[in-house]
């Protein structure tokens, strides 16, 4: 279990526990971080997840809240749990995702332009160091449908961007919770990119697997995890 994952259940517990319960304001980041024994980053990466699927909200500039965590509200978050557990479909669409875009990228490692290409860096640069992870996936989307766009087929193109779609809140998910998953995905990202800039084809292609394959298989270890 990663640490951002210990702290997710350590304010679930005292959810169940009753400590904490529906409205209740959370106490303050260093007093929570220090009873808990966590670190005020793990602490904000947890509060990042459980707000995500509508658990906790935070208000700027007021303090972070138990939601009411009536059925209504937590509908979004179930419909992420039947993307992870009903039928694995979110598991067969980065199946799909390793066979098409491998394919994609290395076309458009001999069809893309190099202004085009050069645009792929400047997209990477323009997150900075510290991207938020809603920063990166949005900016990971945009990347993977620019190079799918490059392969030259817009059939192919059309097909890869309905599958990326439907497998961006796993993608969220694993970098808010998987240490070192933005570092990850930006050194990747760097590496297409500099295969396409090569004009080297089956290095392009081989990256994207490995790439794609990296959600892949957390998604499996969560599921066998689950």
């Amino acid at each position: 279990m990663s640490v951002t994952d210990a702290a997710i259940e350590a304010i679930k517990q005292m959810i169940v526990d009753g400590e904490l319960r529906p409205g209740d304001r959370l106490p303050r980041e260093p007093d929570l971080a220090e009873r808990l024994g966590l670190s005020r980053n793990s602490l904000r990466e947890a509060v990042r997840a459980l707000s995500l699927i509508h658990v906790l909200d935070v208000k700027q500039g007021d303090g972070t809240y138990v939601t009411s965590l009536e059925p209504a509200l937590l509908m979004d978050a179930m419909s992420f749990v039947v993307d992870f557990h009903r039928d694995d479909t979110v598991l067969q669409f980065l199946e799909a995702r390793r066979i098409l875009e491998p394919a994609a990228t290395a076309m458009a490692a001999t069809n893309m332009s190099q202004e085009d290409i050069g645009g792929l860096a400047r997209l990477i640069d323009s997150l900075g160091d510290k991207p938020t992870v809603e920063q990166l996936v949005a900016n990971d989307l945009e990347f993977h449908r620019r190079i799918a766009a490059g392969s030259g087929n817009q059939v192919l193109s059309s097909l890869v961007e309905s599958v990326s779609g439907r497998t961006q809140r796993a993608r969220t998910w694993r970098g808010i919770t998987q240490e070192a998953a933005v570092e990850r995905t930006l050194a990747e990202h760097r590496a297409i990119q500099q295969a396409l800039a090569a004009g080297q084809p089956d290095v392009a292609r081989a990256w994207a697997t490995v790439h794609i394959a990296g959600v892949e298989q957390w998604i499996r270890q969560t599921l066998v995890e689950s």
